[in-house]
């Protein structure tokens, strides 16, 4: 690590770890949300409030208020600002003469309006806090997230266990959406960051403090734009040569830049470049949110080294020639099996309309069968072995052969599924699709994902994630043999 980065690193880790947080400006019109939302931090809390009408409120809620962030006695790590936009040049001053560590302004009506006022202030704030050296977040964004110490910017965010995946959004929407979709798909995060306008911090000083951070392991951004294209693209290489780093670009298309620059404020550049770009610096490249709790998800729980040949055990009938297209249109194959594993499987498949060539159609009726589950679990072992195939995915429909909802239950299927995962040297997926009953499908995934299997709503859906991933594992194959050979 550069020594730029790592006095990035230093001077924002307090920021993202600190012991006390003051909020400035919150109200009851939006139900107290910040001060709701650090009911768990474990540092302490103090509220900035001048409106009598507010006090009541905010005693209830137990936290001491003042009336000047410079009357709260000991020092502030990190200020949350909630307050219309002609305060926000006062709140940085105090900030600067408190000497908090860093600052965050929710307060939006900056450049991204596009109005002289909007623009103008949002200059006062970004010269007064440049020339301070104040870590300043924002404005119009909802800071940070450190579940291990109880800092949210929402109440709905877990709390109280750090996990390994840090997230970068310019938008607030996207930053909490990650966090509260991951919890679903067994994505914890570490920490994150909304920075929305980044006038003072940007993508780049996130992305080298998340790059340093070692409970960090996967680093997921949203961007709109960046200020300084070089330095970003210069610390996204060394950064996604350590750890993979996932990108989604906002405001690729020409009405997309449009919303970027209502949004944000953000100069969209050219769609081709960044393309390029993510892929010659080792990023990983998605387009929505799905596409990164996908991709995130499979980097987690999925054996690395995917490759493209794929052994598909599928209960889809007569479907198995449109999953088999959509595997081939993703750039992934579904390949015949050795002479070897043909034999094998012919000494016990003998399911009614099943086959065995690949995909393997077990059928719906399959688990029926008093020996479903075994059978199951030896065409498992025979695409284990076989040579042909990178990559194995097990389609299961809920509906036929649901999984026990009570996870302490034996269920046979769920045992056999989970057993193979740990036992497996090859990547491994389960898909369950949403034909009979998405409640019942839900509660599926749910039940694998507290086994640490990785599964997918859809074949498209899993078919994409593993060929991005397919490329990246060779990328960084490539990479490495370069490095050997140099």
């Amino acid at each position: 690590m550069s020594n730029i980065a790592e006095s990035t690193a230093k001077k924002l880790d307090g920021v993202f770890n600190p012991r006390s947080v003051a909020v400035v400006g919150d109200k009851q019109a939006i139900g107290y949300m910040w001060l709701r939302s650090l009911s768990h931090f474990k540092g302490k809390v103090y509220s900035v409030q001048i409106d009598p009408n507010e006090l009541p409120g905010i005693a209830e809620l137990g936290v001491e208020n003042y009336l000047n962030l410079m009357d709260i006695p000991g020092p502030v790590d990190y200020v949350i600002a909630s307050v219309p936009r002609a305060v926000a040049p006062k709140i940085v001053e105090d900030c600067i003469q408190k000497k908090v560590g860093g600052a965050c302004f929710f307060t939006s009506g900056f450049a991204e309006t596009g109005t002289e006022e909007g623009i103008r202030l949002q200059q006062v704030i970004t010269d007064l806090a440049s020339k301070a050296g104040l870590n300043l977040i924002g404005p119009n964004c909802v800071g940070l997230y450190n579940p291990e110490i109880g800092l949210r910017h929402t109440e709905a965010q877990a709390y109280g266990e750090a996990g390994s995946v840090g997230f970068i959004a310019q938008s607030g929407t996207q930053a909490t959406l990650f966090s509260l979709m991951g919890q679903h798909h067994g994505i914890k995060v570490s920490k994150s960051v909304s920075y929305g306008n980044a006038v003072v911090l940007d993508s780049t000083d996130f992305l080298e403090y998340l790059g340093a951070d070692d409970k960090t392991r996967i680093i997921g951004m949203y961007i709109e734009g960046v200020k300084d294209g070089r330095r970003f693209l210069n610390c996204l290489r060394e950064v996604a040569s350590r750890k993979p780093v996932l990108i989604w670009k906002g405001g690729e298309t020409e009405a997309g830049a449009r919303a970027t620059a209502s949004h944000t404020g953000s100069l969209a550049e050219s769609s081709v470049v960044w393309q390029a770009a993510i892929k010659q610096c080792g990023a990983i490249r998605v387009e929505t949110l799905d596409e990164m709790i996908d991709a995130i998800k499979t980097l987690l729980y999925v054996k690395t080294g995917i490759g493209t040949r794929l052994g598909l055990i599928a209960m889809s009938g007569g479907q198995s020639v449109a999953v088999t297209d959509t595997f081939a249109k993703a750039g992934l194959e579904i390949p015949l099996l050795t002479n070897a594993s043909y034999q094998s499987l012919a000494s016990f498949f003998d399911i009614i309309g099943g086959s065995y060539r690949n995909p393997l159609d077990i059928s719906s009726t399959f688990f029926m069968a008093a020996n479903g589950v075994s059978n199951l679990v030896s065409m498992l072992d025979v695409l284990d072995q076989d040579p042909n195939i990178d990559c194995i995915a097990l389609e299961l429909f809920p509906a036929a052969r649901p999984l026990s909802h009570d996870p302490e239950a034996k269920d046979p299927v769920l045992g056999a599924v989970s057993d193979f995962t740990e036992k497996t040297g090859k990547p491994f997926v389960v898909i369950v699709p949403e034909v009979y009953s998405e409640a019942l499908a839900s509660e599926a995934r749910e039940r694998l994902m507290e086994r640490g299997i990785a599964s997918f709503s859809s074949f498209e859906r899993a078919a994409k994630t593993l060929k991005k991933l397919a490329d990246y594992y060779q990328f960084r194959k490539e990479q490495s043999q370069g490095e050997d050979d140099g």
